[in-house]
């Protein structure tokens, strides 16, 4: 028996899935609205503040940032995507 033929019922149930760009920009867009919340609770406006200037409640708020980022980056990028 050909090996290919053995494996046609095993890869007849595998599907095409895609690394998931989707998610990853989802995830983004919810991470950066939670940074606009964040600037605003601290009565900045996102995307204006020098970082020597910046205020420690902005310097939460870019960590926050950076972590929710990498957590989308590490998670959401590698989801399946059908």
């Amino acid at each position: 028996m050909r090996l290919s033929a053995s494996l046609a019922p095993i890869f007849a149930f595998v599907t095409l899935v895609h690394a998931g760009p989707i998610a990853y920009g989802i995830c983004q867009t919810g991470c950066n609205a939670v940074a606009v919340a964040c600037y605003a609770a601290a009565g900045c406006t996102f995307g204006t503040v020098a970082a020597p200037a910046a205020p420690l409640a902005i310097i939460g708020c870019n960590s926050a940032l950076g972590t929710c980022s990498t957590a989308c980056a590490t998670v959401a990028l590698f989801a399946p995507t059908p």
